[in-house]
This record gives C-alpha cells, structure tokens and sequence, in this order.
C-alpha cells in the first residue's frame, strides 16, 4: 500500500514538473542546477559583458573632518587617489551644508591622514588602493605651514572670534 501510493504521487509530480519546464523552456534559457537543467526566465537572465568592459568596483570610504560631527561617507572607486578623495569629501561637505562651514574648500589648505592622532599625513598622489584604510581623518594645515599657493586664514578667523561682541556666538554653528 506504502509503495503504491508513493508510485503514484512520483507519478503526478513528474508529469506536472515535465510540463511545467516544456512551458517555461518555450521563452527561457536552461541553467545547470543540482538535480539537472532548471529553466531560467530570459528577464532574469544576467546580461552577456565583454571581458574589456568590466569597471573596477566603487568602495565607501568614510572621512572625518576636524570639528564635525560624523563622518563624510563617500563611494569612490580604489584606483582614485588622495588628492581625488579630499576634493570629493570637500565638495560632499558643502553640499550637504555640514557644521562648521569651512573658509576654504581648496584641497591644498587641507591633509588626509589615517586618524586623528596619526602626525604623518598621506601624500596627494597615492592611490587608494595602497594604504590598507577606508576610514580617513581630514583636517586643515598647520598655519605655520609655509604654503604659497594656499590661501588659508585660520589665524584670521580665529582672531575674528575673540574680537567678537558675542563670544558665544561661536557655539551657534554647533547648535544648528
């Protein structure tokens, strides 16, 4: 009794999986599963790609800046360099309109290092795929840092706060 209704139900299940793959085999191409060829609808079917055309892949890097709060979170492809990942985060941090505002958005009057309490800042020219880190410190130069092409004024600005009729106007940016 055991044997014959197991006959029976193996023979409906057949039946009804051949008709189903004769109907899905009409506008599908075959792909090889674990129990022979499975019909894989044409929709679903990962596009053909030329060996030359594959694109390296784009990582998120996330990049903290002096004095803000949270980290700039950037997508940017690992064969970009330093001096690409800084001008991305720059232009991201103004457009989001973070805290504080920056005086300076040119890439030269900052440096990229790996953390905060890191002293050697990462040069310019190399890649991203070479320094081993996705999570980055941006923060402004030294003002004593002799730079002619930057025109930085971090001195100035700071001089301009302690003349301030409102001291604690400077806590205003924090607050928003």
């Amino acid at each position: 009794m055991f044997l014959l209704s197991k006959l029976l139900s193996h023979g409906r299940q057949s039946s009804a999986a051949d008709g189903r793959r004769v109907a899905a085999e009409a506008h599908s191409e075959p792909v090889r599963e674990r129990g022979g060829v499975m019909p894989l609808p044409k929709k679903l079917a990962p596009p053909l790609e030329a060996a030359g055309s594959r694109r390296t892949p784009k990582v998120l890097h996330k990049v903290d800046v002096h004095r803000s709060f949270g980290p700039v979170q950037v997508v940017i492809s690992p064969e970009c360099t330093v001096g690409d990942l800084m001008k991305a985060v720059l232009e991201l941090y103004v457009k989001e309109k973070r805290r504080p505002l920056l005086a300076e958005t040119d890439t030269l009057c900052f440096e990229l290092h790996y953390s905060q309490f890191s002293l050697q800042s990462l040069k310019a020219e190399e890649k991203l795929l070479n320094l081993g880190s996705r999570n980055f410190f941006l923060r402004p130069k030294h003002r004593n840092a002799a730079n002619a092409s930057c025109s930085c004024s971090y001195s100035d600005e700071a001089k301009a706060e302690a003349k301030s009729l409102f001291p604690l106007a400077k806590f205003v940016d924090f607050l928003l």
